[in-house]
């Protein structure tokens, strides 16, 4: 900003990676649901159980012979540990809920562009907006705040 009118002559060298064109190239994060991380976590955890109950089975036969074709025949059979199944009930259970929530008479025109909405939704502890309508969520980090309009 010049403090008098005057004219100024200037030339750009190097902006860098701080320019507002660069800093917005970044990829988009990924947005996974609270419920998809905590059955990713447990399918994780059932996988390693099934691995070291396999090993503690294979470890009591003394490893003789072929161990590692007992060990993955073992794996084989306690496979069914893992819920595939039920992930993919959650799945379809997910587009049932966006069909529902897109064809609800109370809320026409509603376009669901996430299918973690209603898995969301059940999670909510708290909803503040601001005098746009912006919705924010909040979980149990903060304090409950009771206001009371006249």
């Amino acid at each position: 900003m010049l403090a008098s009118p005057g004219h100024i002559l200037g030339m750009v060298l190097h902006t860098g990676s701080e320019t507002r064109m660069a800093m917005n190239t970044s990829s988009p994060r990924q947005k996974v649901g609270v419920l998809d991380l905590e059955v990713n976590w447990l399918t994780k955890v059932l996988f390693a159980m099934m691995v070291f109950f396999a090993m503690g089975i294979v470890a009591a036969d003394s490893f003789r012979g072929d161990w590692y074709f007992k060990f993955f025949r073992i794996i084989l059979l306690m496979c069914a540990i893992i819920p595939i199944s039920m992930r993919i009930n959650l799945d379809f259970a997910k587009l049932f809920y966006k069909y529902k929530i897109e064809s609800d008479d109370e809320i026409k025109g509603t376009i669901a562009r996430n299918s973690t909405i209603p898995e969301e939704l059940g999670r909510l502890q708290y909803l503040l907006t601001d005098k746009t309508g912006t919705l924010t969520k909040n979980d149990m980090k903060f304090k409950k705040i009771s206001m009371e309009f006249a």
